[in-house]
């Protein structure tokens, strides 16, 4: 087991058929026949003799790693295990390569580097921001993961002590994820994930036949999550009002970050008396109501059992005027005006994510009786959700 904090900078001595010797006096002095040291990041078994490390090479490490690019001469990052006692400056290291990067893009930031690397897709899918790597069996932070891509930053006395000074675009490095995060990757799945797996379908639809899917998943009882990258980065998680079960209103208070709201066509709101919110809404030109409960709840109207009943009435136009006005808290049902302007009388600014569905007359068809989450941020971290339109989920 290794830190990543490089013990001293080695340099190939010589290369012969399967057998590399590297010249690291202050490692070879620490290790014992057949001990081992991690090698620019790879673990080998080494046999030291006068401040010189002998290990062979099988096929597989020169497989899996830049091994089968080293000539002589070159300087490689050299450390000894870590022992108890010792402390644990930087983060557990077992010296397994688990992917070879590119370096794509140095940037010189002040008296820092920025090293951009393009690790392969099996790999990218697993880094965090703000995490640990071993970078050629240093210990480094991911400071930015992106789409093909991830950044590094690089102190002076990194650079000095360490071969990643000398990296430039092109080179090619070894990658090895953080044991922790490994471990983690192993744990048994929550009840989300083992549940995910079950359900009849799931993942990105679009066009007209993915919409279709949508609306049979709601009127069935089921959720969607349609996600909005160009707007507002977030997503929502929809239901049908209608068909909204005390167990789907459980699962938007405990599972989805953001509050419950139900769209409503402006007449509506206009004809039960309920007013708007002051102010001009939230930054997308939301048009919120006040909040209302319903008038036969005999409860304090948190409850999930009465959170899905409230909203189960808006749906239902006849039960409309079973409601009544109460103060907001975190349980009351939010109303967002389906009006085409603000409260004060300035258009709403267009959303992202494509055009309603329409009637057969040709005009459209107003998204009444549905049940929806707004600023739901999806627990997917590339986000993708399976519709592209955030408000226009019509329910007949």
């Amino acid at each position: 087991m290794f830190t990543g904090r490089i013990g001293e900078l080695g340099a190939i001595e010589r290369i012969k058929g399967d057998v590399l010797w590297v010249r690291a006096p202050k490692s070879a002095d620490r290790v014992r026949d057949g001990g081992s040291a991690c090698v620019n990041g790879v673990r080998l078994t080494v046999r030291p003799a006068d401040g010189i490390l002998e290990a062979a090479l099988s096929a597989e490490t020169r497989r899996r790693s830049t091994f089968d690019t080293l000539a002589a001469g070159d300087f490689v990052n050299v450390e000894t295990p870590l022992q108890v006692g010792d402390p644990l400056d930087g983060h557990l290291v077992q010296g397994y390569v688990d992917a070879v990067g590119k370096v794509i893009r140095v940037d010189e930031e002040g008296c820092a580097r920025r090293i951009w690397l393009r690790p392969p897709r099996r790999l990218l899918d697993r880094l965090l921001a703000k995490s640990p790597i071993a970078l050629e069996g240093v210990s480094v932070t991911i400071a930015e993961v992106l789409r093909d891509r991830i950044s590094v930053v690089l102190l002076p006395m990194t650079c000095s002590a360490t071969t990643l000074g000398e990296l430039q675009a092109g080179d090619r490095v070894n990658l090895e994820l953080d044991l922790v995060a490994r471990l983690l990757e192993k744990a048994p799945a929550s009840a989300m994930g083992q549940a995910l797996p079950r359900l009849p379908w799931a993942g990105r639809v679009d066009g007209r036949a993915g919409v279709e899917k949508v609306l049979r998943q709601l009127a069935a009882g089921g959720g969607v999550i349609v996600w909005d990258p160009e707007t507002e980065g977030e997503g929502d998680v929809i239901f049908a009002g209608a068909r909204l079960r005390p167990e789907s209103f459980t699962f938007l208070l405990t599972r989805v970050c953001g509050f419950p709201a139900v769209p409503c066509a402006p007449e509506v709101l206009r004809r039960l008396e309920i007013a708007p919110m002051p102010g001009e809404g939230d930054r997308q030109g939301t048009a919120w109501s006040i909040p209302v409960d319903l008038a036969a709840g005999t409860g304090t109207g948190v409850s999930a059992i009465e959170g899905s009943a409230r909203r189960t009435g808006r749906a239902h136009r006849s039960d409309c005027r079973v409601v009544h006005r109460r103060r907001p808290s975190s349980g009351r049902c939010l109303l967002r005006s389906d009006e085409p302007r603000r409260h004060d009388g300035r258009e709403r600014r267009p959303r992202s994510g494509g055009a309603a569905l329409g009637n057969a007359d040709g005009g459209p068809r107003r998204s009444a009786g549905v049940a929806l989450t707004r600023k739901a941020s999806p627990r997917t971290r590339d986000g993708r959700g399976l519709l592209e339109d955030p408000w226009a989920i019509p329910l007949r």
